[in-house]
């Protein structure tokens, strides 16, 4: 009998939502410890302190999904492609990685040592950037595009509901692509989807006032696992000119704006202070909107419209751009241009005493 692809996803889609947020309020009945710390290394936006909890239900879902999808599918020796066994290695190293920091506050550099540990991984079992000629430009390009990823995600984790919806809306725009290119029979596909809806049950519980927050057990999961499907999907096969390259670079810089964004903004401006930029701190472009007179609720919203946009560009790029140009690159590049350049001077503006 063939598979109804539409009625499966859908129906899957519902059943992991449903069974996330069961999960979710079970952890949140019976948490007592696991994620709540009060160690002055960790700089909450918010002074209440909650469960980190919500990483284990996307790590619990990913597991499913493989199970699902050798059970639904004919390709059952799946789990024998090096590219799987390689991700299922990564996303377990960094939702333990992110555990372990919930739960201990491990040292720093055992967390960077396994965020490389995980690109390695990566790159051995066949999941690396291809831009280049020389390989290993290849292998370092995807070094620092894992380990930056896993970083962004975890920075943007600094008010309700931003890293959350930040992270649904590269799934779903790398599930578009995938549909684009007719691959949703994909055991990544599945992977996605599942994870997908699980951040959507987890938005429930994290949206402002939030109940749990997703911690590094959840960033640096979904760090992990979006930096992979990424280079799969969005950063090309084949070293290509550098015309046709830029194609992809600029649905990677779309996809993941906001992440980069954020991260390149703080960077600079702890920079130009002469601070650290690897000490946490009140100073991200969504404390400086807060400090402009924007509720939180407005700014989750506003990073959603913002990630919803970079989504469209993505998809009219791939799906209706059949002659890639210099027109088009310059085009979309002005637009992640423009886009730095107003959260850059959104972090120099004024601060208001309260927010609305």
């Amino acid at each position: 009998m063939t598979l109804n692809l539409p009625l499966f996803y859908f129906s899957y889609f519902v059943f992991v939502f449903v069974l996330s947020i069961l999960m979710n309020s079970l952890f949140l009945k019976f948490s007592r410890t696991l994620g709540i710390r009060k160690s002055e290394s960790i700089i909450r936006w918010s002074d209440l302190h909650k469960p980190a909890l919500g990483g284990i239900t996307f790590f619990i879902t990913f597991l499913l999904s493989l199970i699902i999808y050798s059970l639904f599918f004919s390709s059952s020796n799946f789990l024998l492609h090096s590219e799987t066994l390689g991700l299922l290695a990564t996303c377990t190293i960094a939702f333990l990685m992110g555990l372990a920091d919930d739960a201990y506050d491990t040292n720093p550099i055992l967390k960077f040592s396994a965020q490389v540990f995980c690109g390695i991984i990566l790159i051995y079992s066949g999941i690396y950037v291809q831009l280049f000629e020389n390989i290993y430009l290849d292998y370092l390009v995807t070094m620092l595009w894992v380990v930056g990823i896993m970083n962004a995600i975890n920075l943007l984790d600094n008010m309700d509901a931003i890293s959350s919806v930040v992270s649904l809306n590269v799934m779903v725009t790398i599930l578009c692509l995938l549909i684009i290119e007719r691959h949703p029979d994909s055991v990544f596909f599945t992977l996605i989807l599942g994870t997908a809806s699980a951040i959507s049950a987890f938005l429930l519980f994290n949206w402002f006032p939030s109940k749990m927050y997703m911690g590094d057990t959840g960033t640096q999961f979904l760090g992990a696992f979006m930096a992979a499907v990424s280079i799969l999907f969005l950063w090309g096969t084949t070293p290509e000119p550098f015309l046709p390259a830029t194609k992809h670079v600029l649905s990677v810089l779309l996809t993941f704006a906001l992440p980069i964004i954020d991260t390149t903004v703080v960077f600079v401006n702890r920079l130009l202070k002469g601070a650290s930029p690897f000490v946490g701190g009140k100073d991200h472009t969504t404390h400086h909107l807060f400090y402009l007179g924007l509720s939180e609720p407005r700014i989750a919203l506003i990073y959603s419209a913002y990630s919803g946009t970079s989504l469209l560009c993505v998809v009219f790029i791939n799906k209706y751009i059949q002659n890639w140009s210099v027109l088009y690159f310059s085009l979309f590049a002005a637009y992640f241009v423009i886009s730095l350049t107003v959260f850059f001077i959104i972090t120099r503006s004024k601060k208001k005493d309260h927010a609305i």
